[in-house]
């Protein structure tokens, strides 16, 4: 994983961008709209969090995230058939 941090485009960016290797992450993604003044240009884009993974890599952390996910909700089903079992 590569965290590149806070990046500038004059292009929206996509939210996932594969290539065949590698993944990019960009979140955070908020319009710029900064005047320009006698020294400096202004900037009209847009700004965001830009993360970049290998793809195993990526692969792996989307299976543990919905591993993780899993097991909310069988916590969850279990919880509510509790409840139920109560009310009855």
């Amino acid at each position: 994983m590569i965290d590149y941090g806070t990046q500038r485009s004059t292009v929206k960016p996509l939210e996932l961008e594969l290539t065949e290797t590698k993944v990019f992450v960009a979140s955070n993604i908020s319009p710029v709209d900064e005047p320009g003044t006698e020294d400096q240009p202004g900037f009209t884009g847009y700004e965001f969090d830009l993360v970049e993974y290998d793809k195993d890599e990526y692969i792996k952390i989307q299976a543990e995230k919905n591993a993780a996910l899993e097991q909310q909700v069988t916590d969850t089903q279990i919880a509510l058939c509790e409840v139920y079992e109560l009310m009855v």
